[in-house]
């Protein structure tokens, strides 16, 4: 079952340059990653429907830091001042702090729904995943 989401996986990404439409891909992404995590950990239905409101909340919470601060660098130019170097630098630190703050939080929730031994194969499941994506990716680009 594991090679099937593979080819799955590859087989996708191999169509995503001919795709139209970025939100349609993104919505496809979304749906393999619920039910590679899902299958993984494990989730009954009853901690589904409790887990990925709070999971999808916290990764909502943690994107809209790291759009915020890739935006603040976007708009600093090499021309930036010491003062804006300074309150850019700020920002960093502040949106760092903030991902552990909403990290931490969130940990919790989930580990109250989930347990920590779900909560331990949540993170593995969550960096197999991106691995998964990631090869996939190098084996259409060879």
């Amino acid at each position: 079952m594991y090679k099937a989401f593979k080819i799955l996986i590859f087989i996708w990404l191999f169509c995503l340059p001919f795709a139209n439409h970025a939100q349609n891909d993104k919505d496809k992404i979304e749906a393999l990653r619920v039910t590679f995590i899902t299958k993984k950990v494990e989730l009954t239905n009853s901690e589904s429907e409790k887990f990925w409101p709070i999971y999808n909340e916290y990764n909502d919470k943690v994107k809209a830091i790291k759009k915020n601060l890739r935006q603040s660098y976007k708009k600093s130019s090499e021309t930036i001042s010491d003062k804006e170097a300074e309150e850019l630098y700020q920002l960093d630190i502040k949106s760092k702090q903030a991902e552990v703050d909403i990290h931490k939080l969130y940990s919790e929730k989930i580990k109250t729904i989930i347990g920590a031994k779900k909560f331990i194969k949540l993170r593995i499941a969550e960096e197999e995943f991106k691995r998964e994506i990631i090869n996939s990716i190098k084996d259409k680009s060879d």
